[in-house]
């Protein structure tokens, strides 16, 4: 499906509050599949967000908006209204965590190993959801290089436009990886976060297009704290504190024991 310059424009305002509602969505989503908050939910992050990011970068080359064979404004809010009715119907998220070939009535043969037989649903929609990505990602990836060789210009040069995105995304996962409080019981804002960094990059994407700017954005200055706490993680000073608090079994910026009068006097006879 493509829509070409001439159509009616929101701004990049709304750029921006439509890349900040698919996340949103991606926390409904991911609430009503059961997933919590765990490395599923980051991989369901990371392909929404990527396909954003790549239809406003197809976008800007191309001047024209291309979506996918399977778009998120089509096809993706019909499988969204077609989950959370059945999570309605069925009482819970619990329903998506069971064997989903097992609920279809396929029988068990010996050629279906154990691991996929008992694959729960949303296992089964990672693998569909990854399908889909890297089908419309090396779809708008081929139409921009074909229209810039239409134009006779570099078809490589805009693949770097991509990079800015995937820098984010490969300090995501060592983030949360060296932070597993983050990833277990901190998430959401986290998810929010990430969710502002592309957002504001599209927006910039948005604006260079519209005011037709010949250099691609290439830098997110909401990606630096990021970029610093993965230092920080990786650095002495992480273990330093993480040391001295879990010795003296305190936290380090808020208090763990706050001060009680009457433990106070039971300590003190």
């Amino acid at each position: 499906m493509a829509i070409d310059e001439g159509r009616v424009r929101a701004g990049p305002w709304e750029n921006c509050v439509d890349a900040c509602n698919t996340v949103i969505e991606v926390l409904l989503f991911a609430s009503a599949m059961n997933m919590g908050q765990d490395w599923n939910t980051v991989l369901t992050l990371f392909g929404s967000t990527l396909t954003f990011y790549v239809q406003t970068w197809d976008e800007y080359y191309t001047k024209t908006l291309t979506l996918g064979l399977v778009s998120g404004p089509v096809e993706g809010i019909l499988t969204l209204c077609i989950v959370y009715a059945f999570t309605a119907i069925k009482g819970g998220g619990s329903y998506w965590q069971q064997s989903m070939l097992q609920t279809f009535g396929i029988a068990k043969h010996s050629f279906i190993p154990d691991y996929i037989y008992n694959l729960p649903f949303t296992e089964w929609y990672m693998v569909y959801g990854g399908i889909v990505l890297v089908s419309n990602t090396l779809q708008s990836a081929l139409h921009v290089m074909q229209t810039r060789r239409k134009d006779s210009k570099d078809p490589i040069v805009p693949l770097y436009g991509l990079l800015p995105y995937f820098a984010t995304w490969t300090l995501v996962p060592i983030y949360l990886y060296l932070q597993p409080i983050i990833l277990h019981h901190h998430l959401i804002p986290f998810v929010f976060y990430i969710g502002l960094i592309n957002a504001y990059s599209v927006g910039q994407i948005i604006v260079a297009h519209l005011t037709k700017n010949p250099e691609f954005p290439m830098y997110n200055v909401l990606t630096l704290p990021l970029a610093l706490a993965v230092g920080d993680s990786l650095g002495p000073m992480y273990d330093i504190i993480t040391t001295i608090c879990d010795y003296l079994d305190i936290w380090c910026l808020t208090i763990k024991h706050p001060y009680n009068e009457k433990d106070a006097k039971k300590k003190a006879k």
